[in-house]
C-alpha cells in the first residue's frame, strides 16, 4: 500500500493526553468502567498481545496474565510515556507503527486489544482487515467503539439538535479524524474482516456530569457493571466493547520470525544497534530510546 493509497492517521505526537484527559480530567469512572469490561473480556493468560493504540500505556498493567505485550501506537513521545511507566524489560515491546500497514508477521498474536482507537480511524473496515491478519486462528480480540446510536445522539436528533440520524450505518466524523460509528456497521466489518463475534458489553452507561458529581464512584461502577451485561439486548451507551475470536485460515508465523518490513513484506529484519536492516529492499527501521519506528514511508 503506497502512502498516497494509505488513510490519514490522528497523531498525539507530544500531547500530554494521559496527564490532561485521564489523570486531571475527571475521568475516574470511565477508567473504572473500561476496566471492568476488560477483566470480563479478556483470557486470564495468554502468550503474545498485541495492544493496538496503546498510548502512555494506561491500560497495559491489566494485561498480566499475559507473558510478553507489544504496545502499538502512532506517537513516539506516547510510547516514550509509556516506557518511562512501565519499563523496558523483556515483557514488553514498544512499536511506533500505522495501523494501516502493521509490521508483523502473519499470524504472530494470540490475543490483541485496540481501545479508545478505532474512533481514529478513517478507514475502520482495513484497520480490522490488517489486525485480523496478525492474529492466529482462536485469537482473542477485545476491540472498544464510539457508538453513533448512543442515547443522547438519539435524542439530539428527535428534538432536531443534529443533523446527522444515529440510525444509519455510515460512520458519521464528528470533529477532525474522530469517528463514531454504528454497532451494526461494526459488526458487520468484524465479520468481513474473519471475526466472529462471541460477546459485547455497553460501557459508561452513567457518563453525565450530574451523576459523577451526585453518586460516589464505587456505586457509579456497580452501576454499570450491572448494566453492562444488557449489551447483547441494546446499544445506548457512549462506549461499546466487543469480544471475538479470529476463524479462518491464518499460517503462523515462521519460528522466531516476528517484525517484517512494512515496505517490501519480507521477514529478514536484521537488528543493528540503533536500527532494523530490511536485507531484501535495503530500509533501515530506526530504532529510538528502544522503541521500533516503522513510520517512515
Amino acid at each position: 500500500m503506497s502512502t498516497a493509497e494509505r488513510p490519514p492517521v490522528c497523531n498525539y505526537e507530544g500531547s500530554d493526553y494521559q496527564t490532561s484527559f485521564w489523570e486531571q480530567g475527571g475521568r475516574s469512572y470511565e477508567d473504572a468502567v473500561e476496566a471492568l469490561a476488560l477483566r470480563r473480556l479478556l483470557p486470564q493468560t495468554g502468550r503474545l498481545l498485541l495492544e493496538l493504540g496503546a498510548g502512555a500505556g494506561r491500560n497495559t498493567p491489566r494485561y498480566a496474565g499475559f507473558e510478553r505485550v507489544v504496545l502499538l501506537d502512532y506517537s513516539l513521545t506516547q510510547l516514550q510515556q509509556a516506557a518511562q511507566r512501565l519499563g523496558h524489560s523483556a515483557r514488553y515491546t514498544y512499536v511506533a507503527a500505522d495501523i494501516y500497514r502493521l509490521p508483523f508477521v502473519t499470524g504472530l498474536f494470540d490475543a490483541a486489544t485496540m481501545i479508545r482507537t478505532l474512533h481514529h480511524m478513517a478507514d475502520a473496515r482495513l484497520a480490522l482487515h490488517q489486525i485480523r491478519q496478525t492474529l492466529l486462528p482462536g485469537a482473542a480480540f477485545i476491540l472498544e467503539y464510539a457508538n453513533k446510536q448512543n442515547l443522547k445522539a438519539i435524542l439530539r436528533y428527535g428534538m432536531r439538535r443534529q443533523r446527522w440520524s444515529p440510525f444509519t450505518l455510515e460512520p458519521v466524523e464528528f470533529i477532525p479524524l474522530n469517528f463514531d460509528f454504528h454497532p451494526q456497521a461494526v459488526r458487520n466489518w468484524l465479520a468481513e474482516s474473519g471475526f466472529q463475534r462471541k460477546r459485547q458489553l455497553t460501557v459508561s452507561h452513567f457518563r453525565l456530569g450530574l451523576f459523577k458529581r451526585l453518586l460516589p464512584l464505587r456505586m457509579l461502577v456497580w452501576m454499570d457493571g450491572l448494566a453492562q451485561r444488557t449489551g447483547e439486548w441494546w446499544q445506548l451507551t457512549p462506549s461499546v466493547f466487543t469480544l471475538s475470536h479470529a476463524v479462518g485460515e491464518t499460517s503462523s508465523a515462521q519460528p522466531g520470525a516476528f517484525f517484517k518490513c512494512p515496505t517490501c513484506g519480507n521477514h529478514s529484519l536484521h537488528e543493528q544497534p540503533a536500527s532494523l536492516h530490511c536485507q531484501s529492499c535495503g530500509k533501515d527501521w530506526p530504532i529510538v530510546d528502544g522503541i521500533y519506528d516503522f513510520r517512515a514511508a
